[in-house]
């Protein structure tokens, strides 16, 4: 085997995780408990595992997946995951050189209960991004990292079915809807999103569900989404 004699940059992953939670979207932050940026807000995330040998580690969507279980107590291969983008400007660690590939996931309701603190975490937290997250000085360049995020997703809400990932797997068209809103950030008219929401359903996106929801007014029809399941 050659030698290997190019300069090796240090390589992280990165997850940007959200959810909504009573119609707010939120983004899970955890605090790091070690240098550098100790006690500082930060996105879940660490480094790739690498070697030397013939086994050259783990590829970067299952250090992904390993480093959102392992630091937010997530079940492992549940979740959306996409990737995101390539964050490698000089100086953004100060460890050294070190490139992150940002990855986003997005956490239905159901599952945010089961959130915890990993081992290398001094705590872990949901973070309104209407209301809190504007006053919050993250550690590295996460800012820079969420605001991408934040603009993927708001880029793709109402032209795939991406908040699938953000509802239970029954949902009303209501709890649709306010989903849509808070990724958005602006109200949708009632009328012209169940029209939409009637569309869906006739094209085979959405079909009706067991059971029904219970109402402050009335029993509600409950819908999923056709030919998705989870894990």
């Amino acid at each position: 085997m050659h030698e290997y004699a190019y300069p090796r940059p240090a390589l992280t992953v990165d997850i940007v995780v959200m959810t909504v939670i009573d119609t707010d979207l939120k983004i899970l932050l955890i605090k790091r408990g070690a240098e550098p940026f100790m006690n500082t807000w930060a996105l879940p995330g660490g480094f790739v595992q690498v070697s030397d040998g013939k086994d050259q580690g783990e590829d970067l969507q299952a250090a992904a997946h390993r480093e959102l279980s392992e630091e937010t107590g997530l079940p492992k291969g549940r979740l959306f995951l996409e990737q995101l983008y390539a964050f490698g400007q000089t100086g953004r660690d100060p460890r050294g050189r070190v490139v992150t590939v940002a990855y986003y996931a997005l956490v239905p309701s159901d599952l945010v209960p089961m959130v915890c603190a990993g081992s290398d975490a001094d705590d872990a937290k949901w973070w309104s991004v209407a209301n809190e997250l504007p006053d919050l000085r993250l550690a590295f360049d996460h800012g820079a990292i969420v605001d991408r995020s934040l603009s993927r997703i708001r880029g793709k809400v109402d032209d795939s079915d991406i908040a699938f990932e953000l509802v239970p797997p029954s949902f009303t068209i209501a709890e649709l809807r306010e989903v849509h809103e808070a990724v958005k950030g602006t109200a949708y008219d009632p009328g012209n999103f169940r029209r939409r929401f009637m569309r869906m359903q006739r094209d085979g996106v959405i079909e009706v569900a067991p059971g029904k929801r219970t109402t402050a007014s009335k029993p509600a029809k409950v819908y999923r989404f056709a030919g998705r399941s989870r894990v």
